[in-house]
């Protein structure tokens, strides 16, 4: 019975399958899990003859295949009522089973991927179109605001100007239609605007010298703030601030009035330099302040312009190190290095006494000291070196006229003892 069962199970398995179920894979079957089979191990050995035949058999009969074959396994009375039993058909039907649950999760996986997707997509589009309209309406708003401002300007730029009898005043663009008379005075309204504020915010930046009784200092000496006097520094700590240079009140002792009229004459802004000088200078030696507003914009740069300061140019020096700054009077200007911070700088010392030595040396026209030591990569070296050389030579002058003074009289000696003796 067993073997009958066996053999059913095998012919169960190749007419399910539609292949060629060998023997040996039979009994590879029964032998590796007996106990998923329907007979004992005594009885695997009868079982396997009966395959042995079975064998033989299907290699002596040829198997015609047919499509009803294929698409419906074929049935035999061998089978009788015990089909589906055995170890292969529990198998095969497990392996079924699970292809068709792997079937599932991918088909449904997949079907997940492409419904994100979708959204995805989606939600994009809807993210474009808001972009897109956000920027629409944004363009039209700055559209409409300029096309306003830009009206109200022509509008009341451009209208011609009238005396006060209310009548209009002729100008250059009064001969020009109505519509181009307005676009043109509104456009040399806002030139004019734009000049003004690259000029001087003034033609005079200092006031006339003074007169008697009054007394006005000789000579002018114009000083830049940042990186002459101060140095800006920045830490986590204290934020921005300014560092006060050393020898800075001695320097302003000997170069204040009456050597010099101190002028400070900065590109900075009046807010910010204001209450660093009244911190530097209690002693009130700078005269005048100048700021950002006296310079003039050229490109890009802030420039001091002398021709606007209503001084003598022959006495005026200013001291700065930014080339660009002093570009239109270079021949007045003693360029300088600028001051990084460092506590061993003593170069408003010497400044001091080159400035002090051209004043008392009551000089006609500074412009030609100031272009001997612009000559010199550092004119304040150059400077050091020029007193060493002098008092080199003091010392050299002393001596000589101390040994003219002795000469006279060991000969006066000498005269007298010779007529003594």
């Amino acid at each position: 019975m067993a073997a009958s069962r066996c053999v059913t199970s095998l012919l169960k398995l190749s007419s399910i399958t539609c292949s060629n179920l060998t023997c040996r894979q039979f009994h590879r079957l029964v032998v590796a899990a007996p106990n998923n089979v329907l007979c004992k191990p005594k009885q695997i050995s009868n079982v396997l003859p009966a395959t042995r035949l079975l064998h033989l058999r299907f290699y002596s009969q040829k198997v015609e295949k047919t499509e009803e074959s294929t698409s419906k396994p074929a049935t035999s009375p061998i089978l009788g009522s015990i089909q589906g039993l055995g170890i292969a058909g529990e198998v095969f039907k497990k392996q079924d089973d699970s292809q068709s649950s792997e079937g599932q999760t991918q088909s449904s996986s997949s079907g997940q991927q492409k419904n994100s997707d979708e959204e995805e997509e989606a939600k994009r589009k809807k993210e474009a179109e808001a972009s897109w309209r956000t920027m629409k309406y944004t363009l039209v708003f700055f559209g409409v605001t300029m096309s306003g401002l830009t009206g109200y300007i022509v509008g009341t730029w451009g209208a011609p100007q009238k005396d006060e009898e209310g009548n209009v005043i002729e100008d250059q663009f009064s001969s020009k239609p109505l519509a181009l008379q307005y676009v043109l005075r509104s456009w040399n309204a806002i030139m004019n605007y734009s000049q003004m504020i690259r000029d001087p915010s003034r033609d005079k930046l200092l006031p006339d010298p003074l007169k008697e009784p009054y007394y006005q200092p000789p000579y002018t000496l114009i000083l830049e703030m940042t990186g002459v006097l101060v140095h800006p520094d920045w830490t986590y700590q204290t934020g921005w601030r300014f560092k006060k240079r050393p020898g800075i009140d001695f320097f302003l002792a000997q170069v204040g009035p009456p050597t010099f009229e101190v002028v400070v004459y900065t590109a900075e802004q009046a807010f910010t330099a204001f209450p660093i000088l009244d911190a530097l200078d209690p002693n009130g030696y700078i005269m005048y302040r100048l700021f950002r507003d006296a310079t003039r914009y050229v490109d890009g740069h802030h420039v001091k312009d002398l021709d606007c300061i209503n001084r003598d140019l022959s006495k005026v020096i200013v001291l700065d190190w930014n080339s660009q700054s002093v570009k239109s009077h270079p021949r007045n200007a003693l360029k300088i290095k600028e001051w990084k911070g460092n506590d061993d700088d003593r170069t408003l010392i010497d400044l001091a006494l080159l400035l002090k030595t051209i004043a008392t040396s009551e000089v006609q026209d500074v412009r030609e000291v100031l272009d001997f030591y612009n000559q010199f990569d550092d004119p304040i070296e150059a400077f050091r070196e020029n007193q060493r050389k002098l008092q080199e030579q003091q010392e050299l002058m002393e001596r000589m006229n101390q040994e003219k003074q002795t000469l006279p009289a060991t000969s006066l000696a000498r005269g007298l003892f010779g007529r003594r003796f």
